[in-house]
């Protein structure tokens, strides 16, 4: 038989920022030391290449694709050309990177029948998944660190109504394990909007709205989807489960990735390897390099410092005078006794900005306290540091984090049981800000100018540096410690990657699921064998 003897395939592919990609590829490195029958690998884009000597040594085969992990329209003036420039550069980075997309899985699926066993995960960012698998024959599971950052128009089922009314009958009238409309308003619905038709049909061949016939454009009553599996990467603790989720919503607590992942620093990442190859409890130290440091982290203080960091927001465009939010936090130390460590998250107008204040210092202490392990200002009560560490060792050794509100930064703090200040910037950041507010781990969520003052002048940023100053004085309050320390002790017997890849196992080993879907592709390959695989450029 064609193919036999060959190993089953799992794909992995996520694309977005690291918070988006990172908790993916921690699973994918899981499920290959669980599953070593198969041949693992993990799409995403070429951006994130720190990962490949982490996966490799999982025996997980890293595919880069070269488009950017975001296009953000706020690295451009708002002026009507620019905005015009901005639509056909996304159109463009867009129609190459799936066509990326389809040549990487053409070479992983497409030389042999597909198995049983074979499936792709996809992110909430990774959709064209959904449609290689379809083309590919294969199974797609969902996988997303946090709730679908994006909800339907408001006029969308209307529409759908209207425009494909037989479809829309056979959503609502499916029965609970099958595919249905709760399916498509949870998270489907861009897949059927014309952005994603177009490519499914122009260029993949398919129909273009799933689960309906490529020549007749009707339902395929004759054999209904199982809902898709769509698993996520935080707590029953943490988030609420409404009952109008989908059937095969599956919550697996938070992903956290293996500690050694998060240092750039490459000792320190062997350092914390070593420790958690030989299952040790042993407290886990930076290496020598970074004593600058470990020396603020451990400097005898009423409290131990507060933790700052944006991750991506800064490259996304929304930072746009790194001195001014710099001038911010030299007014909250004006009016306070905290002390912070900002990460800079690599953005270099931020770093740069740091280093003009230090080489401007007129203290000889400051311009003295600064090395490639980071640089001291305003007085040597901030310290600066542009390389990453793991959060998970990190904020335990900090009395608070102040942050963008990503499901990695918010993860980390609750398992850390230290309050948040939360400011949000986009899509599911405002989900975790007003989350960590009514869980009573952080204050309510600041505006951007609370961070980034919208002027240039004294007042804004003194206005500014009060609001920021009074969350942190509220997320350190008493009540706030104690109910960041509850929800810390109540997830903190969660292992997430775990149990992401037990139900993974349970998944492709499941008979009924299986079953169903190989006589939907029977039927799909028995009638339309000719015109499936082919590619339109």
């Amino acid at each position: 038989m064609e193919g036999e003897g060959r190993k089953p395939k799992a794909v992995f592919m996520a694309f977005g920022t690291k918070g988006d990609v990172h908790p993916i590829a921690a699973i994918a490195s899981a499920f290959a030391s669980d599953q070593k029958q198969y041949h693992v690998v993990l799409i995403t884009h070429s951006a994130h290449k720190n990962l490949t000597a982490h996966l490799a040594g999982k025996n997980v085969a890293y595919f880069p694709i070269s488009s950017p992990p975001v296009l953000s329209i706020h690295e451009n003036h708002d002026t009507e050309g620019s905005l015009e420039s901005f639509s056909l550069q996304k159109r463009i980075i867009t129609r190459e990177h799936r066509q990326e997309c389809f040549s990487v899985v053409e070479t992983i699926f497409g030389e042999e029948p597909s198995m049983e066993g074979d499936f792709i995960v996809i992110n909430f960012f990774a959709l064209e998944g959904w449609s290689l698998a379809e083309l590919f024959h294969v199974r797609c599971i969902v996988a997303a660190p946090y709730v679908v950052p994006y909800s339907a128009p408001s006029s969308f089922e209307h529409h759908f109504r209207k425009e494909l009314p037989l479809l829309y009958e056979y959503l609502q009238e499916a029965p609970t394990d099958k595919v249905c409309w709760k399916d498509v308003t949870h998270w489907m619905w861009p897949l059927f909007t014309e952005d994603w038709g177009s490519w499914r049909s122009d260029d993949l061949n398919l129909s273009p709205w799933p689960f309906t016939d490529p020549v007749t454009g009707l339902p395929m009553w004759h054999d209904r989807y199982p809902s898709p599996v769509l698993l996520y990467g935080f707590s029953k603790e943490v988030v609420e489960c409404p009952g109008y989720w989908p059937s095969n919503v599956r919550v697996c607590g938070f992903w956290f990735l293996p500690m050694e992942w998060e240092f750039s620093c490459n000792k320190c990442g062997e350092i914390s390897a070593s420790i958690s190859l030989r299952r040790v409890n042993a407290e886990v130290e930076m290496c020598p390099a970074h004593t600058m440091l470990q020396s603020f982290l451990k400097t005898p203080a009423p409290m131990p410092p507060v933790f700052i960091g944006l991750s991506s927001v800064g490259s996304m465009g929304f930072l746009r005078n790194p001195r001014e939010f710099l001038q911010v936090i030299l007014t909250v130390l004006d009016i306070t006794n905290y002390r912070f460590i900002l990460f800079s998250a690599g953005y270099e107008p931020l770093d740069a900005a740091v280093k003009v204040i230090a080489a401007e210092a007129s203290s000889s202490l400051e311009r003295r306290q600064s090395s490639e392990d980071g640089i001291f200002l305003f007085g040597g009560r901030l310290f600066c540091f542009s390389g990453t560490i793991s959060y998970n060792w990190l904020f335990p050794r900090c009395s608070a984090a102040i942050h963008h509100g990503g499901s990695g930064s918010t993860a980390a703090a609750l398992k850390a049981g230290i309050p948040q200040v939360l400011c949000p910037f986009m899509l599911d950041q405002f989900y975790w800000a007003e989350r960590m507010f009514w869980l009573g781990v952080a204050p309510e969520p600041l505006k951007r100018n609370h961070l980034f003052p919208d002027k240039n002048d004294g007042t804004s940023i003194r206005e500014a540096a009060v609001v920021l100053s009074r969350a942190i004085d509220y997320a350190l309050s008493p009540k706030v410690k104690a109910r960041a320390s509850e929800i810390a002790e109540r997830i903190s017997l969660e292992d997430g990657v775990s149990e992401a890849v037990k139900i993974l196992k349970e998944e492709i080993t499941c008979k009924n699921s299986t079953n169903s879907y190989l006589e939907m592709i029977v039927c799909f390959q028995t009638n339309f064998t000719n015109s499936i695989l082919i590619f339109n450029l």
